[in-house]
């Protein structure tokens, strides 16, 4: 059996975008967070956030009869090394191919350009 992704999927990365803005949550939080956009089950965000602690996404403490979730690793780190992960993927470790990609669709702003320029000044 090949041994499970550490890559999130669209709704473990819905989850995690939940607990990054709770901090602290139970399952329940958590389903009823996601049932605001989407029906879903129960035991589906239950076995999703079980999945998540095995990828060492999220940690887990009892508190009373429920479990309490909180993030393992910071939202940063984590969007980080997805962008990181998409960009090996589909560009081959080169990001300037996704910034040509982002401009010729329209997706950053003259404003986003300028914030750019203005970073790249500042690493150079």
């Amino acid at each position: 059996m090949r041994p499970r992704s550490t890559i999130l999927t669209e709704q473990e990365l819905e989850i995690m975008k939940i607990v990054w803005r709770l901090e602290e949550v139970t399952v329940r939080d958590v389903y009823e967070a996601m049932l605001e956009r989407r029906k879903v089950a129960y035991t589906t965000v239950m076995t999703m956030m079980n999945i998540l602690e095995q990828k060492k996404y999220l940690k887990k403490s009892q508190n009373d009869r429920a479990y309490v979730y909180r993030r393992a690793r910071p939202q940063r780190q984590v969007i980080k090394g997805m962008v990181r992960e998409f960009v090996d993927r589909v560009f081959n470790g080169s990001a300037e191919p996704l910034l040509v990609h982002l401009v010729e669709d329209r997706r950053l702003s003259a404003k986003d350009l300028e914030d750019l320029t203005r970073m790249m000044g500042k690493n150079s």
